[in-house]
């Protein structure tokens, strides 16, 4: 584990390119979750989308989902928020291309249903759009071109089969996957086994409520069955605290 802290390294959160650490081939994305959140663990305030991050931890996500072939978010959060997170900085652009990538990552929204609001300004973003829905889903999307991907995956019970979608996407050329949300989500790929790290970021506020959404949501695990992080770093940088987790598979 490395500990910094007292604004000991704010470069160390802008690396234009996060590098892959030691990890192991896989048939599937490797999969970094992606959240800041407040003192008492909540990411949002209702369905409203965050904004209570600072200019550090923005530039934090911005490297991240530099660092990433594909950033993967569901519905609620796209409906929340409207526009997918690209990157911005010319330097993490000018990163990527040199390792050969494209300017930006493919934005992956995940629905069952397939209810998204086409009016979005997501749909005019100069970004790669693909969509992880299952058959139903899929219907009202496969007669335009608001998507350039649309990938079914689904399970007997009709929500998404993360399993095989997962072994798709690597197929597609996703070697490392951001998920920036939501809770469901999280929960969903955590229960299957396809998270392999947490980036979280503390900020300096209580938000309270019971109903208001975690990093994860669902169902919840037992306490036996709950999976165990490794810390990998802490840092401090002004008033935030950067956690760096692996999840132990």
């Amino acid at each position: 584990m490395v500990i910094f802290k007292f604004n000991e390294s704010l470069a160390s959160l802008t690396t234009p390119l996060v590098r892959f650490m030691n990890r192991p081939l896989l048939d599937r994305p490797y999969a970094t979750v992606v959240f800041a959140m407040s003192a008492d663990g909540k990411i949002a305030a209702d369905d409203a989308q965050p904004s209570f991050g600072s200019d550090a931890d923005y530039k934090h996500l911005e490297c991240q989902v530099a660092a990433a072939d594909a950033v993967l978010v569901g519905a609620g959060t796209m409906r929340a928020g409207g526009s997918a997170m690209r990157v911005q900085d010319s330097e993490l652009i000018q990163a990527r291309q040199q390792e050969g990538k494209s300017e930006q990552p493919a934005q992956i929204v995940c629905t069952r249903s397939g209810k998204i609001d086409s009016d979005l300004p997501f749909f005019s973003q100069a970004v790669p759009r693909w969509l992880l829905t299952t058959q139903k889903g899929a219907q009202k999307w496969q007669e335009n071109s608001h998507f350039d991907q649309v990938l079914i995956h689904e399970t007997s019970e009709q929500s998404v089969d993360w399993q095989p979608a997962f072994k798709q996407l690597k197929a597609l050329g996703v070697e490392k996957l951001a998920v920036l949300g939501g809770g469901a989500i999280v929960a969903a790929l955590l229960k299957a086994g396809l998270i392999d790290e947490f980036h979280l970021t503390v900020c300096p506020l209580f938000l309270g409520g019971a109903e208001r959404p975690t990093p994860v949501g669902g169902p919840g695990f037992s306490e036996d069955d709950a999976p165990k992080l490794t810390l990998l770093k802490l840092q401090q940088v002004e008033q935030e605290i950067f956690l760096h987790y692996k999840v132990e598979h």
